[in-house]
């Protein structure tokens, strides 16, 4: 097991789109292993690669990560083809932004469309929980988090409130 580093806000590295994965190799593999065992340890729901220091458009997610058998989702080269309806996630939070939370306007339901660790086709019908961590993840690997998708003063105090501690180190 390999914990690696999850990458906080002002990090610019998390703002920057990520690549499309060309070849599934070792080196992925491990990647997406690594990221799963990051993401339980935290504990989170989902992981994008970005958040880990990779620019690779790769993404690990558990909505269920209560049930204790890790058997957790990858979707590589995610992209989102449909949305319908809007829906409040309410409470929303991020590994990347710590220490807040906030009320963020998501598709009710999305079809997302990759490829699984085999390099094989896969298309994701979500909705609910499933459908808003997956949003989530995949506007990582946009170079979006969260707190762009909030009012600009809820942003803007938490700006603040990470460069006043930052300076206060």
């Amino acid at each position: 097991m390999t914990k690696l580093e999850i990458l906080t806000y002002p990090n610019k590295f998390l703002l920057q789109p990520t690549r499309p994965v060309e070849n599934i190799d070792e080196i992925i593999q491990r990647l997406i292993a690594d990221m799963a065992d990051t993401m339980y340890e935290a504990p989170g729901v989902g992981l994008a690669a970005i958040q880990v220091g990779s620019d690779k458009q790769v993404l690990v997610y558990d909505d269920k990560p209560e049930e204790n058998d890790h058997r957790y989702g990858v979707i590589i080269n995610p992209r989102v083809v449909e949305t319908d309806g809007q829906v409040i996630s309410e409470n929303e939070g991020c590994l990347s932004v710590p220490d807040f939370r906030s009320d963020v306007k998501r598709a009710a339901r999305i079809l997302v469309e990759g490829v699984d660790r085999e390099g094989k086709p896969l298309r994701v019908e979500a909705q609910g929980f499933l459908a808003i961590v997956l949003q989530h993840e995949i506007d990582h690997l946009n170079g979006t988090l969260f707190i762009d998708r909030i009012s600009a003063l809820k942003r803007e105090l938490y700006k603040r409130r990470i460069n006043k501690m930052l300076r206060e180190k």
